[in-house]
């Protein structure tokens, strides 16, 4: 009851908080977005600790640099001399790095990002649904509530659109779906207040819902965002265990279908901690990730997609736009490479589990170098051009050393 005291009270309305800004701005690299968001709230509540903290940051920026000198110069070696190259470098680089700093959006004196969170790069994920002897985890047993087989396809259509949903396998999907009741709006009707308990998300079949927000006290909630049909809301108190962070009213006639917060806990989210937790065993016997600790790998696994491939079915195509990197999990795949036309494509790799491919038109910005082929039934995680690039992108030299044994065959 303390633990969850604590987190009801003190974390709750920091993470409703950053977690509606990072939604509402949808930053590329949400990670800086957030340090600056909770810095800024410290910021705002009280100006000694805020130069404090300026002091703070800058003796720790000195002994950085400090401890930085020590290191280029050895352990027992005299430092350079002030008007020399080797100590004026450094001081080149700094002025380099602060210019690229002042071009930042955000240009408010801030602390620098730990530097843990710079060497990893990726960003970290929140966890509200905590078990153990003050939150004892129980059997479940999903609600069903009657629909006909053509309601049971129509509202199949709609969550296959969703991100939410894309990890159920087949029974965990059915369950979903027979747990879903529907709800219909008519024009103005209030189905989520801001402050309120969250116990149920909605996903949305015909209509538009407006989302409102009151930014300050003494003003009147404004429109921060609009749902339309296949879109999910009311999530968020779920996900983290908050209050409602934004009121949804409807803007004309809606078909909604709401999802309990027991069925969503048990089985949605079930459903992604396994397939991750499948993912993150996977990687660890993928060579290419092996220098990745396993916050790294977990990053990984967080965004990875599945995709099934037929025998005899072309993956990639040579020659085409490549936007995706491929991890083969299970099956067997082969490399063509065209060298000449007219001449049929030779063989100029295989691949099992654990290998990779596409990974050279993602580097390069180039078109597929190679067309590969599914040799057997093949299983394989995908990542998108984005996801590839923030969270593999350490491993470049790698992957272009790799790329060498088909480009120069």
């Amino acid at each position: 009851p303390q633990n969850q005291d604590y987190i009801q009270s003190k974390v709750n309305p920091i993470l409703e908080g950053l977690v509606t800004q990072v939604l509402l701005e949808r930053p590329d690299d949400p990670i800086p977005f957030m340090i600056r968001w909770l810095q800024k709230q410290i910021k705002d509540e009280d100006p000694e600790i805020v130069e404090l903290r300026r002091q703070i940051a800058e003796l720790k920026a000195q002994i950085a640099e400090a401890e930085a000198r020590i290191s280029r110069n050895g352990t027992g070696g005299s430092a350079a001399p002030e008007g020399s190259k080797e100590a004026a470098e450094p001081e080149e680089e700094e002025d380099e790095e602060e210019e690229e700093d002042d071009d930042d959006d955000d240009a408010e004196d801030l602390p620098p990002p730990p530097a843990s969170y710079m060497q990893r790069g990726p960003r970290s994920s929140v966890s509200a649904e905590a078990y153990g002897e003050w939150n004892q985890k129980k059997e479940f047993t999903p609600p069903v509530h009657a629909k006909s087989d053509e309601v049971k396809a129509r509202l199949k259509g709609v969550l296959e659109g969703s991100f939410l949903f894309q990890g159920l396998g087949g029974k965990d999907f059915e369950s979903v779906i027979d747990a879903m009741k529907e709800q219909v709006l008519e024009p103005s009707t209030m189905i989520i207040k801001e402050g309120d308990d969250g116990e149920e998300l909605y996903v949305i079949e015909e209509g538009v819902l407006d989302c409102y927000k009151k930014i300050k006290p003494d003003q009147d909630p404004i429109v921060v965002k609009t749902v339309n049909p296949g879109d999910v809301f009311g999530e968020l108190a779920l996900l983290y265990n908050c209050p409602r962070a934004a009121s949804v009213s409807s803007r004309d006639k809606c078909v909604c279908w709401s999802l309990d917060r027991e069925t969503f806990t048990h089985i949605v989210k079930d459903a992604a901690m396994k397939k991750r937790t499948k993912h993150e065993g996977f990687l660890e016997k993928v060579s290419l990730l092996e220098t990745m600790d396993a916050y790294e790998r977990s990053k990984v696994a967080e965004a990875l997609r599945s995709e099934v491939r037929k025998a005899g079915e072309l993956v990639v195509k040579q020659g085409e736009a490549g936007d995706t990197f491929y991890i083969v999990e299970e099956g067997t795949a082969v490399a063509l490479k065209d060298f000449e036309d007219g001449e049929p494509p030779k063989e100029v790799k295989d691949y099992a589990a654990g290998d990779f491919f596409g990974e050279l038109a993602l580097l390069k910005d180039e078109p597929r170098a190679a067309s590969v082929q599914a040799k057997s039934d093949l299983t394989l995680l995908t990542l998108d051009r984005k996801a590839f690039k923030r969270l593999l992108g350490p491993l470049q030299a790698i992957m272009e050393r790799a790329s060498q044994q088909y480009v120069n065959k």
